[in-house]
């Protein structure tokens, strides 16, 4: 156990000496509410840096979505998703009839947080592609569950594909105002509300 946490501060250190991150609380406040934490997703290090701005006390109770098929491929990486981050594996093609969401389901149930990018990819280009239907059908199960949006800046420069090391650059995470799906409201009405709240928190030039 020891080592798993030292394994984590290390890499938030890490994380943080590398790109300058910091955090903007915007719309609310880091505090031990039970939330799903949705984000653009640009870069591997996304869900490193989101994790480590939390404070200490909310970070060990929120997970990680990430895929199955990259987190699985090595003992490395085994060990670093299910030890350090305690992530929730998701299959990009699930067996027919098995959903996709069950464990993220799961670690909702347990009364655990969630980062999840609704995306479902990472954005090759820096641009933030539409919104699956995730991040909806979560919202819809889970009325409890605060849904706060976070624009995350800078991330696809820092690691772009491709590249094997970051380039050192400052990240700016924004955290927004926490949603809520409207009683009557349409998925696709919903997802693009959804977006737009992320888009809303980009740096104005």
């Amino acid at each position: 156990m020891w080592l798993d946490r030292f394994a984590g501060l290390f890499l938030i250190a890490l994380a943080r000496l590398l790109t300058g991150a910091y955090a903007n609380w915007l719309g609310c406040k880091p505090e031990a509410q039970q939330r799903l934490y949705f984000a653009n997703h640009s870069s591997h290090l996304d869900f490193l840096l989101l994790w480590a701005m939390l404070p200490p006390s909310i970070r060990y109770r929120t997970r990680p979505v990430a895929g199955a098929d990259y987190w699985g491929a090595s003992p490395l990486r085994r060990y670093l998703i299910h030890r350090v981050f305690r992530g929730v594996l998701v299959e990009r093609k699930p067996k027919p009839g098995v959903s996709p969401l069950a464990p993220l389901q799961a670690a909702l149930d347990a009364g655990d947080s969630l980062i999840f990018f609704p995306e479902g990819t990472r954005s090759l280009d820096g641009e933030m592609q539409a919104f699956k239907g995730g991040l909806y059908h979560l919202a819809r199960d889970n009325p409890q569950v605060e849904l706060v949006p976070v624009r995350m800046e800078n991330l696809n420069r820092v690691m772009p594909k491709g590249n094997l090391l970051p380039v050192p650059l400052v990240c700016v995470l924004s955290f927004g105002t926490p949603l809520a799906l409207g009683a009557e409201e349409a998925k696709a009405d919903f997802l693009v509300r959804a977006r737009e709240a992320v888009l809303a928190m980009m740096p104005k030039h």
